[in-house]
């Protein structure tokens, strides 16, 4: 053999080794990827139907999503590939895998240039291997690495996943796994959410130059913020417009024209604090997931909240169906993650119209006259009755049990250090109704200061249907979750007068009956008790219809009523009606002491606008799976609770306070013209406001107040239901009239009854409007 033959051999040799070593090598390595050594592999269910956490979605009912219900940041809603645009698809594919198409997962060309340039050469301009499959492979299956041994080991484990990626799937079902899958920060997982977040928009509504955006935040979410480094995000995108027109996919004039465009986001922070109905939507997932009440669950003193729990257990099918329905596989539904959607009843417009009205007056007009009157005064906000021990007690309380005095008092703190903390100015960001604003402040300070804010809840629902409509917990559910619709009761006032006549009507009197506005004289044992009037002193003892006395909320009227029918027969017909609280059957219910929701309220009323058939109020119509199956379908419960004809009397009794009494503000400053029939009412020294009101087509109502009783408006005149909630429920109406989609106007009359035949002219017109007193709530327990 040669000299030229021993080295061409020699060469050959090597040449062979330096192909065989790496092949080996490779081969080696996808053996172990595909056996598992190197790390879990997903079987082929896994890859068929891989564990894809999916938002539950609540929609209102004219199909509008109100937000969703998801665990940490996995708020994400599938959206097909038919509905994501085109030039979204084509920024995809020209930026990240221009082969996509003719590949099986891994394209070994872009591999071996990847090696090449820049493993080899340190390119990094030469681009990355990784096809979109296996990216999405990566997506699906693997977590941050804490190595770059780790990550090699990965590398090789998506080669083999991508490669069964693509023969479980689509070339287009990958595109939009992709596209679902991707985190794009903000709480923005998958292209939709992706949309909402940063444009503000619908993802078949994306233009292509907030495509182009998206796509480029594909690479590197962090680094390509468009929030944080809007500079480097417009450079990420014209990159995107660059490789669109190095493919074919943009001309280059069209390219120039798009990389001339600014950012434009229009940027939505999607959480549970924000958005449209937070508490109505807090309300549906404490609901939808509530387990089976259990007494050891709840606290000694809260015994009837236990029994309020279970009976909805039992009687209402929304509250746990998450617990109380398995799916095919025997567990649970899981709210959080299995991408359910609830269809509510809620009317996205009119949700929007009675947050509208609760923001305008609240923040425009009773906050800031509460601030004035308390501004400068001793001891405020709380009431000039109350002396410095009384007020302490009520601070020590809610240190104790806020938060930051829970975490100190689990500590061992004594209380003593715990209020020295309280006292220590710090840091912090408050609310206000001009926006959160940063400042430095004592925890004890921030207490009084929130103290300060009034509070209010709010609801409407068709009478016809018990469908709610709208639905506003409180002021501002970011900083107060408490909510005032369903959570919260108070004590009604005389809102509850309607139930006093009732039994009236029902013993064939009418509107138009004329009563004695005389003193009434209750005896209990060795004691007497004459409630107190604020008729003028011509009208006491003279006969008035029962009319006028409703739409004075005339105190001698409701007495007059308590002593001929009952207490107890009362209370009766007020639970028929739909009220479920507790009311004490005693003669002092003409004032209203008993606590109640508002939603317990606005659904009795209800009833009067239902031809005395009461309806429960329905929150869910259906729910569906992800795929669209239906699960459940809800109706609401009814039950008769008074004749047609009582109702009708009842509603032309009650339509006397708006036109002539404590609501008559309605006709007067907000020249409502429609048929109103409804109640204002006021508690003990202003605590408590309150109006319901009812048109032929809905019935909405609301209550305000302070989150202690103790702190209130000093008159009647400011702290009254006639001004603390009536504007509310007119500025709602009045948004709602001038709607046409909603089918709701001021021409809608309450229909009579087939044969109704009573006169109903009281001749009203010689009335003229006052508005309403409150008066002290004696004690009773008992008649």
């Amino acid at each position: 053999m040669t000299d030229s033959q021993s080295s061409f051999h020699k060469y050959t040799r090597m040449l062979w080794i330096l192909f065989a070593v790496p092949a080996s090598l490779f081969i080696l390595i996808i053996i172990l990827a595909v056996t598992g050594t190197l790390g879990y592999m997903p079987k082929i269910e896994d890859l068929e139907n891989p564990k894809i956490d999916l938002a539950t979605q609540i929609i209102s009912y004219d199909g509008e999503v109100l937000g969703s219900i998801y665990y940490g940041n996995q708020n994400r809603t599938y959206i097909g590939y038919e509905r994501l645009p085109k030039h979204l698809v084509d920024a995809l594919i020209a930026t990240e895998d221009v082969r996509f198409y003719k590949h099986s997962g891994v394209d070994f060309r872009s591999l071996a240039r990847a090696v090449v340039l820049t493993g080899i050469f340190q390119k990094s301009s030469a681009g990355g291997g990784s096809t979109i499959t296996q990216q999405l492979a990566k997506q699906l299956f693997h977590t941050p690495p804490g190595s770059k041994w780790g990550r090699l080991k990965q590398k090789a484990m998506e080669w083999v996943i991508a490669v069964k990626l693509e023969r479980a799937y689509t070339k287009e079902e990958i595109i939009a796994l992709y596209f679902n899958q991707y985190d794009f920060l903000y709480n923005a997982v998958g292209i939709k959410s992706a949309a909402e977040v940063y444009f503000n928009t619908s993802v078949d509504s994306l233009t292509i130059e907030q495509s182009a955006m998206l796509v480029g935040m594909a690479k590197n979410s962090a680094l390509f913020n468009p929030k944080r480094f809007p500079k480097i995000a417009v450079h990420r995108r014209n990159v995107v417009f660059n490789q669109m027109e190095k493919y074919g996919y943009l001309t280059r004039a069209e390219a120039d024209s798009l990389k001339a465009l600014p950012l434009s986001i229009d940027f939505q922070r999607l959480s549970h604090n924000a958005g449209s109905a937070t508490y109505f939507r807090e309300f549906l997932r404490t609901s939808l997931g509530a387990t089976k009440p259990q007494r050891k669950e709840y606290a000694s003193w809260n015994y009837k909240k236990f029994q309020e729990d279970s009976l909805r257990w039992v009687e209402d099918p929304v509250y746990g169906w998450c617990n109380k329905n398995r799916k095919p596989n025997g567990e649970p539904y899981d709210l959080y993650s299995d991408g359910l959607r609830i269809y509510t009843t809620i009317d996205s417009r009119m949700q929007a119209y009675a947050e509208n009205a609760v923001h305008k007056h609240m923040a425009e007009d009773l906050q800031p006259a509460f601030f004035r009157e308390k501004k400068g005064r001793h001891l405020a906000p709380f009431s000039r009755d109350l002396d410095n021990k009384q007020i302490d007690r009520i601070i020590r309380s809610s240190i104790r049990y806020s938060v930051r005095g829970r975490t100190l008092y689990d500590e061992g703190l004594s209380m003593d250090s715990i209020y020295k903390v309280f006292r220590t100015p710090v840091p912090m960001t408050v609310f206000s109704w001009d926006g959160d604003k940063d400042t430095v402040m004592s925890p004890l300070d921030s207490i009084l200061y929130y103290k300060h804010f009034l509070h209010t809840g709010f609801m409407a629902m068709e009478p016809h249907t018990g469908f709610v409509k709208a639905y506003v917990g409180g002021i501002n559910f970011a900083n107060f979750k408490y909510d005032h619709v369903t959570q919260g009761k108070r004590q009604a006032g005389s809102t509850f007068k309607p139930f006093l006549y009732i039994l009236a009507m029902q013993e064939g009197y009418s509107p138009c009956r004329e009563v004695p506005v005389s003193p009434i004289t209750f005896y209990l044992n060795d004691t007497t008790w004459t409630p107190r009037t604020t008729a003028k002193k011509e009208d006491i003892n003279t006969y008035k219809p029962l009319k006028w006395g409703l739409a004075k909320s005339e105190n001698y009227v409701s007495a007059w009523l308590v002593d001929r029918f009952k207490p107890q027969a009362i209370a009766d017909i007020a639970h028929k009606m739909g009220v479920k609280s507790y009311i004490d059957p005693v003669p002092s219910m003409i004032y209203g002491p008993s606590d109640m929701s508002v939603e317990e309220m606005v659904a009795s009323y209800a009833t009067f606008a239902n031809g005395g058939i009461h309806i429960e109020p329905l929150y869910v119509t259906k729910i569906e799976d992800k795929y669209g199956n239906v699960l459940a379908t809800f109706l609401p419960q009814t039950w008769e609770s008074i004749s047609e004809e009582t109702a009708y009397l009842m509603l032309n009794l009650m339509q006397g306070v708006a036109d002539y009494g404590t609501a008559v503000r309605l006709r007067s400053r907000y020249q409502l013209t429609a048929r109103i029939a409804g109640k204002t009412g006021t508690t003990n020294n202003n605590s408590d406001g309150w109006f319901i009101g009812i048109v032929p087509k809905l019935v909405a109502g609301g209550w305000t107040g302070a989150e202690e009783r103790s702190i209130h408006f000093n008159t009647t005149a400011m702290g009254g239901g006639h001004n603390a909630v009536l504007p509310i429920w007119a500025e709602f109406m009045l948004q709602v009239y001038a709607d046409s989609t909603l089918g709701i106007t001021q021409e809608d009359l309450f229909e009579a009854p087939e044969g109704f035949s009573i006169s109903l002219n009281c001749n009203d017109e010689q009335y003229a409007g006052e508005e309403e007193e409150a008066y002290d709530v004696p004690e009773f327990s008992g008649y």
